[in-house]
């Protein structure tokens, strides 16, 4: 059995739909970065680079046949995209309290805590039928009911809650109208960002292949739109 393969269809979808994404949040990040470097440039910039690894180690085990290597890389992708909207949770702290308030301390334990909860999704991974299933003839995943289950739950309670309370508290603050219009941006990105994060949940769940599909479609549009929107309602300011 051939250790490399990979469908025009996969490859399309990874090396270029996929890779186009990678260029741009790389793209991004560094328009970020360039202009300087403190706390709140460093949490957004965060968000697209976490993506950005996510995306590369996804180029990597793509062609890989070996179930192994595929599912130990899979999990490793699937950290990195899940981890990256921790990023924006802490920027969203930031902007909200003094960061007097939210210390360097109080921002490492968030991101060490939140990557710690993340990372016990290994364990499901070692007990069979709870985990993830990746074998021919697509090589593409499917996730077991467990395993599901909790990574929906520590996304939805750990990030997307919390992220989108202490965004609408933001919003209130704001008295300028540009400041608000700008923040709206902001919001309909991390929006769409998370439509996306839980269309790949039930994709990989429900395991359909033109439902895979769609949604591939979908969350190529939503992703891209959704990180031009975070950018331009909120990174653009950060330069």
């Amino acid at each position: 059995m051939s250790f490399f393969q990979i469908s025009i269809t996969r490859f399309m979808t990874v090396y270029i739909a996929q890779g186009l994404m990678c260029v741009y949040f790389a793209y991004l990040a560094y328009k970020i970065l360039k202009r300087d470097r403190k706390r709140l440039n460093l949490m957004f910039t965060g968000f697209y680079i976490s993506n950005f690894i996510s995306l590369c180690i996804n180029f990597i085990y793509a062609p890989i046949t070996d179930e192994n290597i595929v599912l130990i890389m899979h999990s490793i992708t699937i950290f990195f995209a899940f981890y990256s909207p921790i990023f924006i949770l802490v920027f969203e702290l930031l902007v909200l309290k003094p960061e007097k308030v939210i210390n360097t301390n109080k921002q490492k334990t968030i991101l060490i805590g939140y990557g710690v909860v993340l990372s016990f999704m290994i364990f499901f991974l070692l007990i069979e039928d709870w985990g993830v299933e990746i074998g021919p003839p697509d090589w593409t995943p499917h996730w077991m009911l467990p395993f599901f289950l909790y990574l929906v739950s520590i996304v939805s309670v750990c990030v997307v809650g919390p992220s989108f309370f202490i965004s609408y508290q933001i919003y209130k603050k704001f008295e300028d109208a540009q400041l608000k219009r700008k923040w709206k941006y902001f919001i309909f990105g991390l929006g769409a960002f998370y439509a996306c994060a839980y269309g790949i949940f039930i994709s990989n769940f429900l395991d359909i292949p033109i439902f895979r599909t769609v949604i591939g479609i979908t969350d190529l549009i939503l992703i891209i739109s959704g990180a031009y929107l975070m950018y331009n309602g909120v990174g653009r300011q950060l330069e």
